[in-house]
């Protein structure tokens, strides 16, 4: 019986995963896609930061890094509370997990902004971070 439930499992995983593969995010046809394709998009946007956060550390000094670590930390600490405050409104709703998943999207692509602009500032400038 055991074997069965783990086999039903793992069809279930895999054809979620095909689904989700097929969904159209140019054309969602309904909330649950919408759904997916905003995460679609945050994991993206998240994949983007994580790229530039790493190229940024290992730019920067063993002092920089210490620095860059705690405000990127203290940064996703105040990105996850300020999109559970903007989404408070849809909590109970099916449009929910898209409201997040766009506030956590646009605000993780503010940040790599910023992140990249530290990684590429002029020489000579003083308010670059990566030292």
């Amino acid at each position: 019986m055991h074997r069965h439930c783990l086999a039903a499992i793992a069809l279930l995983f895999t054809s979620a995963s095909a689904v989700a593969a097929d969904i159209d995010c140019k054309n969602p046809m309904n909330q649950a896609s919408m759904n997916m394709c905003a995460s679609r998009d945050f994991k993206a946007s998240d994949k983007k930061l994580n790229e530039t956060y790493r190229a940024l550390s290992t730019k920067s000094s063993p002092a920089g890094r210490d620095k860059l670590q705690k405000a990127q930390r203290a940064w996703l600490a105040w990105r996850d509370a300020q999109c559970e405050f903007n989404t408070l409104g849809s909590m109970d709703g099916s449009v929910h997990p898209m409201v997040h998943a766009a506030c956590l999207d646009q605000l993780t692509q503010a940040q790599t902004k910023l992140l990249d602009e530290q990684l590429h500032c002029q020489e000579g400038d003083m308010s670059c971070g990566n030292r």
